[in-house]
């Protein structure tokens, strides 16, 4: 037995529906003659008589109404197939793979900018990863993220693109028992000289780390470090448990965290924490080019006036 092709199961489609080899051959934009011949030719394929021929047009055997359910149903998969394949195309659906630090993860502009890709295009399905820069770069480079938030990229790497979004001050984090902590309004950071500092790994956050090592140097000092974490909200649980002070990114404050008093730094305009935008260059996803677009969009917006972030 031949197979039948999509086009014979459109021929047989037509006629079907029509009841009539002339009325189908019309919907169908060809001669009556060539449509008989591909109806006999689908019969002679399957082996089974699809049509009664009747004196005034066709009418389906058991065998024909069989076919007509399962060719309906697999030309209307077929066209699904090749609709959600343009809407990939277009970037309307398919996948993202996004990542932040676990930093960035709490800065407002990291969540508006992911609510309103969503809302943009809703049947892109987006998954989330939260990481260190360092792993998520790498993930970037591998190909197993197409797009991340973070506060430092670790270099450039070939077929990457990295786009700086702002940047953010810090804030020195205290037990809410700590000496510094009833003052409230903003301390020096040489306050800080004599404290165990509680940092964020080096390797998970370069960026970060080397920023504070370097503004503590700048204010004539070298920290004492007794802890360090794998994600900043671990940090923080270790200020509150008493176990040191730390200097985290403002956003962070959203988390408030029980047993700790966030103050202003007076006298370090320059220790601040960036966020960035790095994504694949070559990720040939227009769902990519949609993300980037949406970030773009709603940086051009905070800049602009519009609703602070």
């Amino acid at each position: 037995m031949n197979n039948l092709d999509l086009r014979q199961l459109r021929y047989f489609v037509a006629v079907a529906e029509e009841g009539h080899v002339t009325r189908a051959a019309e919907r169908l934009g060809m001669q009556q003659p060539p449509l008989s011949q591909q109806i006999q030719a689908i019969e002679a394929a399957i082996g089974v008589r699809l049509f009664e021929r009747l004196p005034r047009g066709m009418r389906l055997t058991e065998s024909g109404r069989s076919l007509l359910g399962d060719a309906r149903a697999i030309l209307g998969a077929v066209e699904q197939a090749v609709e959600t394949c343009r809407r990939i195309a277009r970037g309307e659906s398919g996948r993202l793979a996004v990542g932040f630090t676990g930093s960035a993860a709490f800065h407002p502009f990291v969540l508006a900018a992911i609510r309103s890709f969503g809302e943009a295009v809703p049947a892109v399905s987006l998954a989330l990863e939260e990481g260190g820069s360092l792993e998520l770069t790498d993930a970037l480079a591998a190909g197993r993220l197409d797009a991340a938030f973070v506060r430092a990229a670790a270099g450039r790497r070939p077929g990457l693109a990295i786009e700086a979004l702002m940047e953010e001050p810090m804030l020195a984090a205290v037990p809410v028992q700590h000496r510094l902590a009833a003052a409230g309004g903003a301390i020096r950071l040489i306050d800080l000289s004599e404290e165990t500092f509680v940092l964020y790994r080096r390797p998970s956050g370069p960026g970060l780390y080397d920023a504070i090592i370097a503004a503590c140097s700048a204010a004539g000092f070298s920290p004492r470090i007794g802890q360090e974490a794998a994600r900043l909200p671990s940090v923080l649980s270790l200020v509150a448990a008493g176990l040191g002070v730390s200097i985290i990114p403002a956003s962070m404050r959203r988390l408030e965290t029980e047993g700790i008093v966030y103050l202003a730094l007076a006298d370090t305009p320059l220790l601040v924490a960036p966020l960035q935008l790095v994504w694949r260059r070559d990720g040939g996803s227009a769902a990519l080019g949609h993300f980037v677009a949406a970030v773009r969009r709603l940086q051009a917006s905070r800049r602009g006036g519009g609703t602070p972030i």
